[in-house]
């Protein structure tokens, strides 16, 4: 008789545990047009077994902009805000875990992801402004670089065929630090000075051809003068078979 009371009790208090297993949730309208909420909870009442009911207010959790930041939707970051009720806590645990930032991220309905796990922005590198001086610094560059380098048509015939034309330095990913510090690489220190900036040669160790004197305002305009060149084509990287 004991037994078959302790399973009546069971049998009766399972169905009310289950119902207990669960919260409300407040979801804005604006986040609720989208079907993420939809996409969402489903998955994780799957793994957790808690139920999670929408509700426009008086809920258990919200999202909103107040709270824990949990995804990002373009420049908004929504978080999740709790009254302390059961389970909201393991809920907020979920979307910042790997397996919730998946679930996050896999709501694609039209192919692109709509938010993001990452909860800061992303950074936007600010282009560099070149504000040298074009047109003196083709000028500079043909007077001082063209012995050696082709710098346009002009002196295609007249530079030194080992040498690296400035349209092929161009394609360079690292093109603007060369010619910033060109003066410092091999073999430029022998034979280049910079006003105010390198050293007079030593009197042992003159210059072995007729120095190269430029200023920074110069390799500035250089600079800018090579910003407005078109790189050259180097063609598709060569393939093994």
């Amino acid at each position: 008789m004991l037994r078959q009371i302790a399973v009546l009790i069971s049998l009766l208090a399972t169905p009310l545990a289950a119902q207990d297993k669960g919260f409300s949730l407040q979801v804005p309208q604006s986040l609720s047009e989208t079907g993420f909420i939809k996409h969402l909870l489903p998955r994780f009442s799957l793994k957790t077994g808690i139920r999670i009911t929408p509700k426009s207010e008086g809920a258990d959790a919200a999202f909103g902009p107040s709270g824990t930041p949990v995804f990002r939707e373009g420049a908004t970051l929504w978080h999740l805000s709790n009254t302390g009720a059961p389970h909201t806590d393991g809920f907020r645990a979920w979307l910042l875990s790997d397996i919730g930032k998946r679930t996050i991220e896999s709501f694609a309905p039209n192919g692109t992801p709509l938010f993001s796990a990452e909860l800061a922005p992303t950074a936007t590198a600010e282009p560099v402004v070149l504000t040298g001086d074009a047109v003196l610094g083709e000028t500079v560059s043909l007077q001082r670089c063209g012995r050696c380098h082709v710098v346009n048509d002009s002196n295609r015939m007249k530079a030194i065929g080992s040498t690296p034309s400035f349209a092929l330095l161009r394609s360079f990913p690292d093109w603007q630090e060369r010619f910033e510090t060109f003066f410092l690489r091999k073999p430029h220190p022998a034979f280049t000075q910079v006003a105010e900036v390198t050293e007079p040669f030593a009197a042992n160790l003159p210059s072995p051809i007729a120095p190269i004197e430029v200023t920074l305002e110069e390799i500035t305009a250089i600079v800018g003068f090579v910003a407005s060149i078109k790189a050259a084509d180097l063609g598709a990287p060569i393939q093994s078979q």
